[in-house]
This record gives C-alpha cells, structure tokens and sequence, in this order.
C-alpha cells in the first residue's frame, strides 16, 4: 500500500510541476534560514564536556578594596596569586586547578631562523585529569613538577607530530623561549566549544592551546602571560612578575566537586577564607562569593548573544509563514483534484484512505523541501562564518542537525498538509463527481 501511494503522489506532482516547486521552494526557505540559526544556538549552547560539567564548578572571591564598593556588583572572575595558591594548597575539591594563558616562542629542531609563535596554558598539575583532557601518548606532570618547577610540557598531537614526526614527541627535547623543555606527553584531539575554561581572555570560542606547561615553572622562566590583568587599589599595572603583585587578578580557577552537599560545603569555605582574610587584613570588603557549575558559568557570562536568540526567533517566525503558504497551496492542489478524489470514493477507497494518501504527498514535498533547506543552511552557515563575530568559527552542520532538518522539513509540511488532507478527504463523493 505505502509503494502505491508513493506512486500516486509521484505522478500528482509531476501533473503540476510549477505548484510543487513552489511548495518545495516555500519549505525550502524555510528550513534553509531556521536551521541556519539552530544550528548557531545549538553550537553556542552545547555541553562542552558531557557527563563532566555538572561536577565542574568555577568559584569566586572578591579581594579587592573598598573603593567603589556596592553589594551588588558581581565578584571578579579572576584569582589573585596568593589566593589561587591557597586554594591550591587547601585542596578542598576533589580536583582543582589554577591557569593562565599565555603564548611561548618555538624554536624547532631545523633552527631559531624558523621560531613561531605558540599559544600557551599554564596549568597546576590536575588540568588534565580535572577535564579529563586525552592523551594520545606519555601523561601529564605532578605536584611535585609543579613545586620543582619541572621544564616539562605536554604538547597537542598536530604540534607535536609537525615538531618530530608522528607519534616521535614523548622524550624529546622542545626549545621554548630561553629555556629547552623535555616533551612528556600528548594529547588527542581536545577542543572544547565553547571554550568554558578561560572566558576572559580568549573568549567563548577560541581554541585550545598548543602547548601546556607547568603553571609555576612558566611564572618562574618568565614566559610570556596573554591573560586577562585586572589591578586593584593604587598598585597599577606590575612591572616584574605577576607572581609578586597581590593585587592582580590574572588566574582562572576550577574544582570538581562531585555532590550538591560538597558544592555546599565549598561555597561554605569560600566565606570562610574571606572571613580569615579579612581578618589577616588582605581583604576590605565583607565575604562576597560565587560558585556556578560549568553551564550556569557559560549563563553566568551571557556567552550566548541575545542578537542570536533573536534572530533565531525571527528564523523560526519566517518558517511560519512560509508553512502558512504552504497550507494555502496544498489546499488549492487537493481541492482541484476533487473529482479524481471523488471517484476514488466511489470505487471504494474509505476517507482514511484519501487522508494518508494526500498526507504522504505532503511528506514528499517536505522531503524535497528538505533537501533544499539543507543546501540553503550549508550556504547560510557558510556567511555566517564570513562574520568577525567569536562563534562564527564553529558555525558548521553537524551529523545531528542533518537529522534535525531533514526531520523539521518532513514534520512541517506533514502539519501543513494536515488540514488540506482532510478538507479533502471529507468532500462528499457527489458533489465531486457532479463538479467533474
């Protein structure tokens, strides 16, 4: 039954080509401009590390002075040295991590005349197990690395397999700014979007770093920090390291914490540790704390536009009408075939009949329309990409959204067909056989 009606559509859009190209076209626009923008919203609001997120939490403290102080303002989101460190050393998470980014001078084993620049992260030790960063070959460094302040990086594999050769780097020896450093691992591909990790810097969505590096032995060899500096009080900006500037913010920080009642407890010892501050004269301004998981942290920092919510909305209002006019045409295409329909009638066929049929030629040209759509959305996402806006970049049709449209197409224009088929499907057999 399914073969023969797929015939009977087959042969009633090829009996009126430029009504179903119309239709097609119709849906097609509409797809093509929503799945565009659902497919931005999608990217920009995806789970960066599925299954790892809700343990993820970025915490805050608020170390700075009194001046312009109001109990409102959200505390900063950058760590001073000396506090990331006690964090650090108070160990209250499963696991943490304080980080900067920076950017290092690579000189490869052909020679200095062909250095390149390298984005950098300097990390405390757990980094890698914190986000459960993958390794391709070796493993990451220890606290006593850090302590020490080991001349060891990790590097990611395309740098790696570009600096020695596939699968050669482990052992090796990499020659960063003044200083050589022994290669003891390297990671897969990891690429996190968005980019939850250092919002303030690099933004939502950067990408990953080439290299990583002990966070204490890049401080130490005075690499070069790109992070985010935010002074308070009279300081001003550091001339030396930022190692010996209290009143700088430049560290992001992350903990896991694996229950809501250890989240508790944490937010707990963040008012703790101001208090004890306060007290040690550091801290002027009463306890002031955050704590967000890693989806509340990306909310938390608006990273979604809301000129990108709106223009989804605006998307989704345009395939609207474009059903709209599809259901106009449908109803003009199945109402002209009321005498062939009526006949059907006569010979037998019930009204489920009629329904389904017209329904599956609905569904054809859904189908149809989707595969349009999808064209238009490749298109679509391609000018979006030729945008200077920080999401352009990972503006690209996944396997998923493939589904998403072809399945959008389908379902519309079998809702837009709804009405039509049983307009249709309902005229009595007479009155269709007396129009003919």
């Amino acid at each position: 039954m399914l073969g023969y009606y797929t015939e009977l559509a087959l042969r009633s859009l090829r009996r009126s080509p430029i009504l179903t190209a119309l239709m097609v076209l119709a849906i097609g626009l509409g797809i093509g401009a929503s799945m565009t923008m659902i497919t931005v919203l999608h990217v920009m609001t995806a789970d960066p590390l599925p299954g790892l997120s809700a343990q993820l939490f970025y915490p805050q403290i608020d170390p700075q002075d009194k001046d312009g102080y109001h109990a409102e303002d959200k505390p900063p989101a950058l760590f001073t040295w000396i506090d990331a460190m006690n964090l650090l050393r108070d160990h209250r998470g499963s696991r943490q991590a304080a980080m900067s980014r920076g950017q290092v001078t690579v000189r490869p084993p052909q020679g200095k005349e062909r250095a390149f620049f390298e984005s950098t992260r300097f990390a405390s030790s757990e980094f890698f197990n914190l986000f459960d960063v993958p390794f391709s070959h070796g493993h990451g460094w220890t606290a006593d690395d850090d302590t020490k302040h080991a001349r060891v990086v990790v590097l990611d594999r395309k740098l790696a397999d570009k600096l020695f050769g596939v699968d050669r780097a482990v052992g090796q020896s990499v020659h960063l700014g003044d200083y050589s450093y022994r290669v003891i691992g390297v990671i897969d591909h990891w690429d996190p979007s968005p980019h939850f990790y250092d919002l303030e810097s690099q933004g939502a969505f950067g990408h990953s770093e080439s290299i990583y590096m002990p966070l204490e032995t890049g401080v130490a060899d005075k690499q070069s920090i790109a992070s985010t500096v935010q002074c308070f009080g009279n300081a001003g900006f550091p001339s030396g390291s930022l190692k010996d500037a209290p009143n700088c913010e430049w560290l992001e920080y992350w903990v896991q914490l694996d229950t809501p009642d250890a989240a508790k407890d944490y937010r707990d010892y963040l008012v703790h540790y101001s208090q004890e501050q306060m007290a040690l004269g550091r801290f002027e301004r009463p306890p002031h704390v955050g704590l967000h998981d890693l989806m509340g942290w990306l909310d938390y920092n608006h990273v979604i536009p809301g000129s990108v919510q709106l223009q989804t909305l605006l998307a989704l209002g345009f395939l609207l009408v474009c059903l709209v006019n599809t259901v106009a045409l449908l109803l003009v295409k199945f109402m002209r075939r009321s005498s062939e329909l009526s006949v059907r009638r006569a010979m037998g066929a019930s009204r489920r009949d009629l329904f389904a049929q017209l329904l599956g030629e609905a569904a054809m040209i859904g189908l149809g329309g989707g595969l349009l759509g999808l064209l238009l959305a490749w298109g679509g996402l391609w000018i979006v990409r030729q945008q200077p806006a920080e999401y352009a970049q990972v503006a690209h049709l996944d396997v998923p959204m493939l589904g998403v449209a072809l399945g959008l197409a389908v379902l519309a224009s079998v809702l837009a067909g709804v009405f039509p088929a049983w307009r249709a499907s309902v005229l009595p057999p007479a009155r269709g056989l007396k129009l003919q």
